[in-house]
């Protein structure tokens, strides 16, 4: 808590004389317990459940629904797409664009610009990898536990994720996990532009089978398209 204007409070000197040991109680309070839930056990051992549930998986696929806001620009967009995962690969689809990662290369399918670029994996990045949302909170995040939500008719526990370092796109993830079953029905992203992205998972499907070579682009099977080598 930090006050900026003591006038705005609107006490007169005698009130603020009598009152100021109290209230510098509450605000050391309030600091303390908001420095506490910075690494909430309670929080952690939500995400610990819900982390255990999608290690247990070989592999799985969903359906995402994405929705992009940004209130100050009055941007509201939303659009489908499709995640599969094993182990460290993913290939996550789009309607603009394909990412498919083997865990060594990335490539970046643009259908409309009929180009691909392919880079390396950078281990080090600080951005978040989709074949890994659940264990996301394990490195450079701050957790804290907060009020239930019912997401699509589920009561969810609630947890924002902070990132440690202050120079990071986003400044928070906030999580909806299923009481009941411990999966993850959504996740906010907020970044520091002022956007909002969020991510709901439907039509989810565990242990799936999926191909190897479902994480290669194959620059044969897309006739025409423009590869931009970048490693």
């Amino acid at each position: 808590m930090r006050i900026k204007n003591h006038d705005s409070l609107n006490f007169n000197t005698l009130n603020f004389t009598r009152m100021n040991k109290t209230i510098i109680a509450l605000v050391f309070g309030l600091l303390t317990k908001t420095s506490f839930a910075q690494y909430d056990p309670k929080a952690l051992t939500i995400l610990d459940a819900m982390s255990k549930k999608y290690k247990s998986y070989t592999a799985f696929e969903a359906s995402l629904s994405v929705g992009l806001t940004n209130d100050t620009e009055k941007i509201k967009e939303e659009f489908k797409g499709k995640i599969s995962v094993k182990g460290d690969k993913y290939k996550l689809a789009l309607p603009e664009q394909e990412v498919i990662n083997n865990g060594k290369t990335i490539w970046t399918y643009l259908p409309d610009a009929k180009e691909v670029n392919i880079d390396n994996v950078d281990a080090k990045a600080d951005e978040v990898n989709p074949s890994k949302f659940y264990e996301i909170y394990k490195k450079g995040f701050k957790y804290i536990q907060m009020e239930d939500q019912t997401e699509a008719g589920v009561l969810c526990d609630v947890v924002d994720l902070v990132p440690e370092k202050r120079d990071t796109q986003y400044f928070k993830i906030k999580m909806n996990i299923s009481k009941k079953d411990k999966s993850v029905l959504s996740f906010i992203m907020f970044d520091k532009s002022g956007n909002k992205y969020k991510y709901t998972i439907s039509k989810f499907v565990a242990n799936a089978k999926i191909d190897d070579t479902v994480f290669t682009f194959d620059p044969k099977k897309y006739p025409g398209v423009e590869v931009v080598d970048l490693r």
